[in-house]
This record gives C-alpha cells, structure tokens and sequence, in this order.
C-alpha cells in the first residue's frame, strides 16, 4: 500500500466518525439540492442540453491542437502572449520571470483550481511575493492555511460560526459579526490589496477558441477586478477547458451555473480576448495565458479515459457522492477531490500512487447520472481500477483472491460448496482486504440455486 492510500485510509476513517462535519455537509449540500431542480426549469429538455453539452466537448477534445493553436493565433492578434507549460515546474518558472521583469511584490488572485494544482500560493511565498486570494472562500481557506474543500465552494465545511472565529483569530474581528458583516470585512481588506497588487492571476472556465478569448464565470466579481485592475493579467488554465464557439457559451454557461450552485446564470459572466486596446479606458496592459498540461495528455492518449477532460468543474458529482459527503474533500489530498479527483489524478500523477482513489467509490452510479455533460464517471472508476491491474500494481495476493473469487463465480458447483461457516471464515479472516473497512459478510446457510433445486422459495 502507498503511503497515499495509507494517508487516505486513516483521513477519511476520522472524518467518517466526524458527526459535526458530516452535518454541516448536509445542510450545506442540502441548500444545494433545494435549488438545482429550480436552475433546471430554464432549460426545455436538459437531458438534451447535457447531450449537446458532451458532443460540443467531445469535437473540442477531438480536435484539441487544432483550437489551441487557432485560439493562439486569435490572442495573439489582439497583443495577447500564449505560453505553453508542460508541466508545474514550466508554469511556475514562466510566472516567476513575468514577476521578476514587473518587479511584483504584491498578486491578486482569483478563485483558479489549476493555482491550486500547481502550490501557486507556496511557490511565490518562497520567492518572497504576497499572493493574496479574492474570492471570500478562497480567502477563507487562505486564511486558515487549508486547501480547498470543494472544487466550488472551497469553505463548504466551515459553518458561518466557524468563519467568524476564524476573521476574530486571524483579524481582530467581533466573534459574533454575522455573514453579511464578515463580508464587509473581506471586502474592505481586499480592496486595499487590489490597488497595491502588479499583477492579477486568474484561472478560466473556458478557452474560447474561435475568438480567441477567455472565459471567466463568478459570483463576486473579483475575477473581474484580478485581471482588470493590475497592469499585467496572467491566466493559468488546463488545456481540456477550450471550447469551439464564444456561441457555445449560450450552453455551458447555464448547465455550469445550474450544476454548480443551482443558478439560472452567475452573477458576473466575463471574456477576456487580450490587453487593452487602443481607445478603451481600461483592462491590463499585457496579457498572458499559460496553456498548462501536465499530465492532460495521458488521459488525451487513451480513447477510454479521454472522456473526463470533457469535465467543466461545475462540482455536481462531489455533491451526489455518498463517498464524498462521508470523508470530506481533504481526506482525498489531492487538487481534485470526489469522483472526477478519483478518475483524474491517477493520470495527472502516478497511477501506482493514486489508484487507491478509483477504490473509494461504491460505484452506485451517481456521479454520471448528475455530470452537467455526462460522463461516465462510475465507469471511468472501474477502467483505472483495470489500468492499475494491467500496469502490475495489484498484489500478488489480491491478484490470487479474485481469480479465485472469478473461478468460484463461474462454476455453480465451487458457489455450493462448504457451509456458512466455512464462507463466513474464508471471507471475513482469510480476505480480510475486504472487511478492513466493512462489515463482515454473512452467508446465508444454501445458495439460491440449492434452495431452487430443493423447490424452495425464499
């Protein structure tokens, strides 16, 4: 076992008996189920809308280096500079000599997942520059010293009490201020860092290809003041996000809004197509975007797990994962948590490391029913849980016990043979794999096909 799966196991073994955290997750995904049904009435036949969705992502994924480079040459015209990273250590160097020719000492940062994938936030507090993040969860978080919880929502495990002794701890604050003051609170402090910052990072929801824009989706509008306000914009963003069309956004920024926070539409929905250009009164003066890899293009290589770059992070399927909503998105210890973390990051990282993920997971089929494009996500679970085998990373012992369990499944005679007891002790002493984390199995005292040919019934 890797130490990341050993990690996992005792993380989330602490977090399952958690009852507080298990009931400020429920109450805060259950505000978010009361309202998705109501985002969903704006769309005639959504089923449609997500099938559309999966074939607009599956021409864009088809033809990736195609959109890229258009939407490069699109950018490009408009005085915007493309920078291609194939990996963290690439992308972060490439900031690096931005901040160093800016002489940056102060960023604004808006809410980006790619930042988090690649310690944006560690990396510049090494180099002595203050990375400050906009977005109240994020910022949240920031102040805490935690990770994101939820691709979405990053505080989703704080409860409103627990912020408020947090901005009295960290800021001075009046412990019993309510949200809408602790707000302000925010508000106030990252005003002042706007105004002092050289240069705003932001993340993406989409690459818009045939324009050759960027598109920015929020509740805040602090995404807007990231890449409006400082001199210099610098986007980070994967490569899977490009869309075709700025006409398809007519789609996803709907199926993104109402999947991911039960929205008909977020509150602030931007594109960024470069610099400011000659007679407009503001924006930055230049413009980067770091078109990011690492490890995308595994999962483009293969035909079967190609699928899940289809993914727009609306985080629906986090909130349907019964696994999920046990364990909490920092047992995973990964950028990506939930089901579309488990199916990605054994590609994005190490397969050998990380295939413990593609376990957690009752395979109950929920992730794919709520996916905004439909992926098959449970099935995606069982392909990496094949790749690992196929790769030899499956014990020789686990190997032995599922062919024999194979073996016994498709011979009737081997099902009936020993009593209960004898099943019950093989399965539950000898294969403790499988009641480490369960409930001991307890067979019944005749199989049904005895008891059918017996002329029983059950």
């Amino acid at each position: 076992m890797s130490e990341h799966a050993s990690s996992f196991i005792a993380k989330s073994t602490i977090k399952a008996a958690d009852l507080d955290h298990r009931r400020k997750i429920n109450f805060n995904i259950g505000k978010y189920n009361s309202v998705v049904p109501v985002g969903k009435k704006q769309f005639s036949d959504v089923n449609t809308a997500r099938e559309r969705a999966k074939n607009l992502k599956w021409r864009a994924i088809e033809t990736l280096d195609q959109q890229l480079e258009e939407f490069e040459a699109n950018l490009t015209k408009r005085g915007g500079k493309v920078i291609w990273a194939e990996n963290t250590q690439q992308a972060l160097d490439e900031i690096y000599q931005i901040c160093l020719a800016k002489n940056c000492r102060t960023i604004v940062k808006s809410k980006s997942m790619v930042t988090e994938e690649i310690k944006l936030n560690e990396f510049l507090h090494e180099k002595n520059i203050e990375s400050v993040e906009t977005d109240l969860g994020e910022y949240i978080q920031q102040l805490d010293g935690e990770t994101p919880y939820h691709i979405v929502t990053p505080a989703m495990h704080k409860s409103k009490e627990d912020v408020a002794k947090l901005f009295s701890e960290k800021l001075g604050t009046d412990p019993k201020l309510t949200p809408e003051e602790l707000t302000l609170v925010a508000r106030a402090k990252l005003r002042e860092k706007y105004v002092q910052a050289e240069i705003g990072v932001t993340g993406a929801n989409f690459i818009i290809s045939d324009i050759g824009g960027i598109a920015i989706t929020e509740n805040e509008g602090n995404g807007r003041l990231s890449c409006g306000w400082p001199k210099t914009h610098i986007v980070i963003v994967g490569i899977e996000k490009v869309i075709p069309s700025m006409g398809d956004l007519g789609l996803f920024w709907p199926l993104l809004a109402t999947f991911g926070t039960g929205q008909k539409i977020t509150s602030y929905n931007t594109i960024v197509s470069g610099p400011r250009q000659e007679g407009e009164t503001d924006g930055p003066e230049e413009m980067y975007v770091i078109l990011l890899d690492n490890g995308r293009t595994n999962l483009l290589a293969n035909p079967k797990t190609r699928e899940s770059l289809y993914c727009i992070r609306c985080g629906a399927c986090l909130n349907a994962c019964p696994v999920y909503k046990n364990i909490g998105g920092h047992s995973y210890e990964t950028t990506y948590s939930g089901p579309i973390g488990s199916v990605i990051t054994p590609h994005l990282k190490e397969m050998n490391e990380w295939k413990h993920l593609s376990y957690a997971s009752s395979l109950c089929g929920n992730c794919t029913e709520v996916c905004a494009v439909k992926i098959n996500l449970h099935e995606l679970l069982l392909e990496n849980r094949y790749e690992a085998v196929e790769e030899g990373d499956a014990k020789w012992g686990e190997k032995i016990a599922w062919k024999m369990w194979k073996q016994a499944s498709l011979h009737r005679n081997m099902m009936n043979m020993g009593n209960r007891k004898m099943k019950n002790w093989m399965v539950n002493k000898v294969f403790k794999g499988w009641t480490g984390q369960r409930a001991d199995l307890d067979f019944s005292g005749k199989t049904f096909n005895e008891l059918w040919k017996q002329g029983k019934t059950i």
